[in-house]
């Protein structure tokens, strides 16, 4: 029988960890696919994400796995992201859709738009549900469900295509802003990159004798640090311009607040934690997802 909310057909998900089978198991919540196929390299993973009712078969095999699929969805660490768009840049599948789940997304988008064909519709996309979690076995339904999710399309965008992925993000919940591709790598920089890297470099500095010790405003502070190295090695070095950008400012307020220290400098330490904490506040006050 025909689904009124079914925008695809077939959708082969190609990397079934938190993220991949949590979508999994949304689309078939919202009944947005007739099929869900899981593309991945370990058996077990593969099982586990079917055994949750995820997806409806799984392969080790990605060529195996993409035939007949009418969206493919990368959901895997950015450098796999971009060897996946090489291989499909050797495929003519017309009409079919690509999106991908990748936390930066200049170097997807320009790889994509270089090696595509045009008959295969990619539109960049980022749904802001990262977790420090890993595997299917923490998988979440309602994962995307009420988060923001960031779409990347450019002029070389096919309009059916993104206003296709648009309402398949819409459908599982998720409230869709648009940014290019260089304005998202600059934002997420900032809101994102950097607060992972300041919770690693934290995490790396501790003296392993004072874990010991810890507080609970260590463990609230340094939560990312316990996210997968592979993935933030490869944000952190595909988006790289604008983290060091922000890197830097990072280490000039570091800098000052060092100067401050050493010069016992009350007014300049006090200026520096207000403005902090005022920026803080203003953050509670919106609305971000």
């Amino acid at each position: 029988m025909f689904n009124r909310k079914e925008l695809f057909r077939r959708v082969a998900i190609v990397g079934v960890g938190f993220m991949g089978t949590s979508l999994g198991l949304a689309i078939k919540k919202k009944g947005l696919a007739r099929e869900v196929i899981g593309i991945g390299r370990h058996e077990t993973s593969l099982r586990e994400a079917t055994d949750l009712g995820a997806i409806d078969e799984g392969t080790l095999d990605f060529n195996k796995g993409i035939v007949g699929a009418d969206l493919i969805v990368l959901a895997t660490p950015v450098n796999t992201i971009l060897d996946l768009i090489e291989i499909l840049g050797k495929e003519h599948r017309r009409g079919c859709i690509i999106t991908d789940l990748g936390s930066t997304k200049t170097v997807i988008v320009e790889r994509a738009e270089k090696v595509l064909h045009h008959s295969i519709l990619f539109v960049g996309s980022h749904p802001l549900v990262g977790s420090e979690k890993k595997g299917p076995a923490n998988a979440n339904a309602l994962l995307y469900e009420g988060a923001a999710c960031v779409m990347t399309p450019t002029d070389k965008t096919n309009r059916l295509a993104r206003e296709k992925i648009k309402q398949f993000w819409t459908q599982l919940g998720s409230s869709v802003k648009l940014m290019t591709p260089q304005e998202h790598d600059q934002v997420f920089a900032y809101i994102s990159h950097l607060p992972h890297l300041a919770a690693f470099a934290l995490m790396k500095a501790m003296p392993d004798n004072f874990l010991e010790h810890a507080t609970q405003g260590l463990k609230d502070t340094t939560r990312i640090a316990a996210s997968d190295p592979q993935v933030w090695k490869d944000i952190a070095l595909s988006n790289h311009k604008p983290i060091l950008k922000a890197l830097d400012e990072a280490v000039k307020v570091l800098a000052a607040m060092r100067k401050c220290i050493v010069a016992r400098d009350q007014d300049g330490l006090s200026d520096i934690f207000k403005q902090a904490k005022e920026k803080r506040e203003r953050l509670d006050k919106s609305h971000v997802s």
